[in-house]
């Protein structure tokens, strides 16, 4: 095969850093949860209003939730680019392996029921097309448990933050800051397993092109 293809590695590094950032200001504001929930769990302080401890608390995690929204966006926004131009990469390499246009790559994160599959069928084309020819085989147990985690992370308490501005007494905020501590923590696991994906398949394909005589640029 005659040619070249550069490897993304610059966009890798820009889609973990934005998944990192993530995954560290989620930890963050599991932490804020965690300190508001001992608050809560004790008698309410009296005090002048800007003096209250969970006043306080309260500030900081609705800074920090804000925050982990943003960077949700900015991570998905790069994971895309760099899968878009990882998808360059296996153009070259196995082009009829990849099944989806490239229009999936944005429509297959928002559509109901495609974002269930589409973006897991990208990166097992991927993944198949670093292996070698008689070797190709869609999908791997890494792939699955990131894919999973992704989707439980995405649905599992998705109503907690809801239910903590709804929350009428001491007891309803607990209970939805519980859900939410739980969710953070699944955020966390899927952000990591995101960034082992990332670089996994960076370096499967990196090696697949080298393999089929396809100059490499870093």
């Amino acid at each position: 095969m005659a040619g070249s293809v550069r490897v993304p590695r610059g966009q890798a590094r820009f889609a973990c850093g934005a998944l990192a950032a993530f995954a560290l200001v989620t930890l963050a504001a599991g932490l804020a949860a965690w300190h508001k929930y001992q608050l809560l769990t004790g008698p309410l302080m009296p005090g002048p209003y800007v003096d209250n401890p969970l006043v306080e608390v309260d500030t900081y995690f609705r800074n920090l939730m804000g925050w982990r929204t943003a960077l949700l966006l900015v991570a998905l926004l790069q994971f895309s680019i760099w899968l878009a131009d990882m998808r360059d990469v296996a153009d070259v390499i196995w082009r009829q392996g990849q099944r989806r246009r490239r229009a999936w790559l944005v429509f297959g994160w928002v559509i109901p029921v495609a974002q269930l599959f589409i973006p897991k069928m990208f990166v097992n084309d991927l993944w198949a097309a670093s292996r070698p020819e008689p070797q190709r085989r869609r999908g791997h147990p890494l792939l699955t448990a990131w894919w999973l985690s992704v989707l439980v992370a995405a649905n599992a308490y998705s109503d907690a933050s809801d239910d903590l501005k709804k929350a009428i007494s001491a007891s309803q905020a607990r209970h939805a800051l519980r859900q939410l501590m739980v969710s953070d923590g699944l955020h966390v696991c899927a952000a990591a397993l995101s960034i082992v994906v990332v670089w996994q398949l960076i370096r499967r394909l990196e090696r697949a092109a080298l393999a089929a005589i396809v100059p490499v640029e870093v």
